[in-house]
């Protein structure tokens, strides 16, 4: 092999790490786009899409009162973020009043499995969060 050929090869191999990097995402990255995706999935009103979606399909109002203090602004931005993401899937009937139904896409369902079993760790573990912020608080 010619000093130009292993070149080549070392090259070719940086390619395919930068390539497998830029396919998985570098989430500790600072503009790394997959940020953004977390920032959608992982927030307060997007843990709580995908759990109430998780359920079945539900009509705008449906989650809103589901979802108990998110304002309208913040669930219609929330659910269309996701919309965006590819993760909700948002059909309106063409009849008045308006009728709009939202649910998961194939890869929302995958995503919210994941963040259901996030969502059920804290419901089940909260208590010691609570427990342990008293303990800083006495000492």
């Amino acid at each position: 092999m010619t000093e130009i050929d292993s070149g080549d090869q070392a090259e070719n191999m940086d390619n395919k790490r930068l390539t497998a990097r830029m396919d998985r995402g570098e989430l500790f990255a600072e503009r790394c786009p997959s940020r953004q995706v977390l920032n959608h999935v992982t927030s307060r009103w997007g843990v709580l899409v995908f759990v109430a979606l998780l359920q079945g399909t539900h009509r705008f109002s449906e989650l809103r009162r589901k979802i108990g203090g998110v304002s309208e602004r913040m669930l219609a931005q929330t659910l269309q973020n996701l919309e965006q993401d590819g993760f909700v899937q948002r059909v309106a009937y063409p009849v008045v009043p308006p009728h709009v139904e939202y649910s998961l896409t194939e890869m929302g369902q995958e995503v919210a499995v994941q963040v259901q079993q996030l969502a059920d760790w804290i419901e089940i573990n909260y208590t010691r969060v609570l427990d342990y912020r008293a303990e800083e608080e006495l000492s």
